[in-house]
C-alpha cells in the first residue's frame, strides 16, 4: 500500500504450557534471536524481547499487514518446534493457549522497553 504510514507498538505476553519454568538460562538468547527472526521475517520491528523461566514479553513494532492472533500462531508454533529440534529442553516444550496483547503510544515505548529489559 502506497503512502501508508502506521505506528503500531504492541507487547505480547505468553507463557510456558502449565507455566511450567522450562525456559532456561543457557539457551534463552538463543530463543529471543530465534523468536526475533520470525518477527523480522514477518517485516515487523522487534523492539525488546526478554523471558523468564515461565513466561515471555515481546515488544514489537506491528505493522498492519498481518492479524496479531496470526503472528503470535506462528511464533509460538515455529518456537516450539524449533526448541523441540534443539532438544533444548528434556521434557517437551509447548506455549500455553492464548496470549495478551497491549498497545503503547509512542512515548510509552521506552518505559515499556526498560520494563520488559529488566524483567527477571
Amino acid at each position: 500500500m502506497p503512502n501508508t504510514y502506521t505506528q503500531i507498538h504492541i507487547q505480547f505476553v505468553f507463557a510456558v504450557k502449565y507455566r511450567r519454568a522450562l525456559i532456561a538460562a543457557e539457551w534463552k538468547e538463543r530463543l529471543h534471536q530465534y523468536i526475533t527472526g520470525i518477527f523480522h521475517h514477518n517485516a515487523h520491528k522487534m523492539l525488546q524481547i526478554n523471558s523468564m523461566p515461565d513466561h515471555i514479553h515481546i515488544l514489537v513494532g506491528f505493522r498492519p499487514s498481518q492479524s496479531i492472533s496470526s503472528m503470535i500462531q506462528n511464533v509460538k508454533s515455529e518456537s516450539s518446534k524449533w526448541i523441540q529440534r534443539q532438544n533444548l529442553c528434556d521434557s517437551k516444550f509447548a506455549w500455553q493457549e492464548g496470549f495478551g496483547a497491549f498497545s503503547y503510544s509512542k512515548s510509552h515505548v521506552p518505559r515499556v522497553i526498560k520494563y520488559i529489559k529488566n524483567q527477571e
